[in-house]
């Protein structure tokens, strides 16, 4: 069975990053890596069980991959969260196997003054093994989509 690790990268964000922590029940591990929090960021991560560590200045964020403790990756930002259907689709696909696969692509919904929108799907499920990457999020590239909702909220 496939095992999952949820990355998230924090600066300032105690407020939101609950949210996001609350909505990970698929993942086995949940790594949170803070640059410079001055807020309670820290406190929320480890009262939801995450593992926090703190980034060194100047390392690309995506080296922090190496720190998770399974080769699958759901990288996510601090505002967003996983849709139950999400959620669902990640307890089916941990039960297949996937060693060849790069990555995943998730759809996103943004919340807006004027309600939700869809975004284009993204690849969020990815390899460790496979694929490297500097920035928060994997790159951007043509994969197989889970079915399910990644949901970006505009506000804490």
């Amino acid at each position: 069975m496939a095992k999952i690790t949820a990355l998230i990268h924090t600066f300032n964000d105690g407020a939101r990053v609950g949210r996001a922590l609350d909505s990970l029940r698929a993942c086995d591990e949940v790594l949170v890596v803070d640059h410079g929090s001055t807020d309670n960021t820290r406190k929320v991560a480890e009262e939801h069980g995450a593992t926090f560590k703190e980034g060194i200045p100047g390392v690309d964020r995506g080296t922090y991959a190496v720190d998770a403790s399974n080769d699958w990756l759901l990288c996510l930002r601090a505002n967003e969260s996983i849709g139950e259907n999400l959620e669902a689709s990640l307890f089916e696909w941990k039960s297949q196997d996937h060693d060849s696969a790069l990555g995943f692509c998730i759809a996103l919904r943004e919340e807006s003054a004027s309600g939700w929108k869809a975004i284009s799907p993204e690849m969020r499920l990815v390899n460790k093994c496979r694929i490297n990457w500097t920035g928060d999020l994997p790159p951007n590239t043509s994969c197989d989509e889970l079915p399910g909702y990644i949901l970006r909220f505009d506000n804490p």
